[in-house]
């Protein structure tokens, strides 16, 4: 037995909410309630429920939604050059989504968000791609464990895109050098 099609007002309701909820997401301090999601989207608030369910499942496909380009760029990156070449690029990047998105990370504090759980551990299933790869390859220094190393990378990166991304350039060429192998050039 085939599920029946979804109503065509559904689907364009449930993309509405999806668009007011990344824009919400985009503007720091905004409310993301399911009432200023649902004004944002032109839309009443129980329309909007009745599309994903509550609050957190539209917040998880919002932010999914977001992720999704990020976690493929990093995959594109591993993929179509060096993994030491591939982080550098990748971390400045990431700096600039997250200098264009920090305030998510405030409003999900608490909610459940199964897909986004998951997209961030693909992120970080890239990231340490790409440091492992460029440690077989001699160019990252070993004598810091990859747990370590990512961390360093998640939270300086998540700082210099919360205090000034301007100091990305700065950032990657000092972080870089501290990761590198002293025989490594990191131009």
């Amino acid at each position: 037995m085939s599920t029946p099609a979804r109503r065509a007002d559904a689907v364009r309701n449930r993309d509405l909410a999806l668009d007011a909820a990344m824009a919400l997401l985009a503007e720091p301090g905004a409310s993301l309630t399911v009432g200023a999601i649902a004004e944002r989207a032109g839309l009443g608030a129980g329309t909007v429920v009745r599309a994903f369910g509550g609050k957190d499942a539209l917040l998880d496909a919002a932010v999914a939604r977001l992720l999704e380009p990020v976690v493929q760029r990093a995959r594109d990156l591993i993929a179509d050059t060096t993994p030491y070449q591939a982080l550098r690029t990748f971390l400045r990047e990431l700096i600039a989504f997250q200098a264009a998105h920090h305030a998510i990370n405030d409003q999900l504090t608490g909610l459940d968000l199964p897909l986004t759980t998951a997209l961030r551990a693909d992120l970080v299933g890239a990231v340490e791609e790409m440091i492992e790869g460029a440690r077989h390859n001699g160019q990252i220094r070993t004598d810091l464990d990859l747990p370590a190393t990512t961390t360093l990378i998640n939270a300086t990166a998540m700082a210099v895109a919360r205090a000034d991304p301007d100091l990305t350039d700065a950032y990657l060429t000092v972080f870089m050098d501290g990761l590198s192998t002293p025989n490594n050039s990191t131009s």
